[in-house]
């Protein structure tokens, strides 16, 4: 049996990029991506379709999404109006009610906010995918439920109850969830937010989500955090510890805010230093074979 991958994109942003490349200097992260006038470079958010896993379908992440009203749109550089990732799962045939169930990293609204139906105004959040199962790390969602004065803008204050209401909420504790079965294993990181939850499909040679442990291709390199990070050092050795071991068992990197590429190979060079190799930009009806 195989499990069939789509790269689908949702809402795109503009963020500053001293924000997100932490304590490196403009002069270094420039030569990987280009600022505009305004200090702010571009960024995707990029979610991962599924057919096949556990028999079902999965949508990893549910980028931004479009549940900003039109102020907080423009102040966290969310570019579109329209629910993107919508339309981007409308042009490979399927809607949010074909899906089974959605995994989230964390809650932080540019991995969670794209649950939500688009803003209009007057009118309350409401949820999206009626018929699936959301996936949330225990320890994501403790923070989400109780955030701290640091990140508690990051968070959607409604969602929680929303997710909880349903009956539709499955908390994993562990490598495995109930609905996901042998196919999808957990790992866990707590250097950008408590508890983020990092998918790993299909096994050896398989795919590993990056969330926001690893962004995009320029923070492979160890020594690059972003500013938004909770503990810089800690994540620096877990992004190690993730490297080493995918590395070894030959998984490839998924990005969810690279701008130019969802999936790429891991390499390391006689110096140790790693990087990617064999870059692509889209995933469409990608094979992956099961564990």
């Amino acid at each position: 049996m195989t499990i069939q991958l789509w790269s689908v994109l949702g809402n795109s942003q503009k963020l500053d990029g001293g924000a997100m490349f932490g304590n490196a200097p403009k002069a270094v992260w420039t030569k990987w991506i280009a600022a505009d006038e305004h200090n702010r470079i571009p960024l995707a958010c990029r979610a991962l379709y599924a057919q096949g896993v556990n028999g079902k379908r999965v949508l990893f992440e549910t980028g931004i999404g479009a549940f900003f009203e039109p102020k907080l749109r423009a102040r966290y550089g969310v570019v579109e109006e329209r629910h993107v990732l919508l339309d981007s799962l409308a042009a490979i045939g399927v809607t949010h009610t074909d899906i089974d169930a959605v995994v989230i990293s964390h809650l932080h609204f540019d991995h969670a906010g794209g649950l939500l139906a688009p803003w209009a105004e007057g009118q309350a959040p409401t949820l999206l995918f009626p018929n699936a199962r959301y996936i949330v790390g225990a320890e994501a969602w403790a923070r989400a439920n109780a955030p701290h004065a640091r990140d508690r803008a990051s968070f959607i204050p409604e969602l929680c109850e929303l997710l909880e209401v349903l009956g539709r909420l499955e908390i994993v504790n562990g490598e495995r969830c109930a609905t996901l079965g042998d196919d999808v294993r957990f790992s866990y990181s707590n250097g950008h937010t408590p508890g983020l939850m990092l998918a790993e499909i299909g096994g050896a040679g398989g795919i590993a989500f990056c969330a926001d442990l690893i962004p995009g291709r320029p923070w492979v390199h160890l020594p690059i955090t972003m500013g938004y990070d909770r503990f810089p050092e800690m994540l620096i050795d877990e992004k190690r510890d993730f490297l080493d071991d995918k590395l070894a068992r030959g998984l490839r990197l998924y990005f969810t805010h690279d701008p130019d590429c969802a999936m790429a190979e891991v390499t390391r060079d006689t110096s140790g230093r790693f990087g990617t190799t064999a870059a692509q930009a889209e995933l469409h009806n990608y094979s992956l074979p099961t564990s």
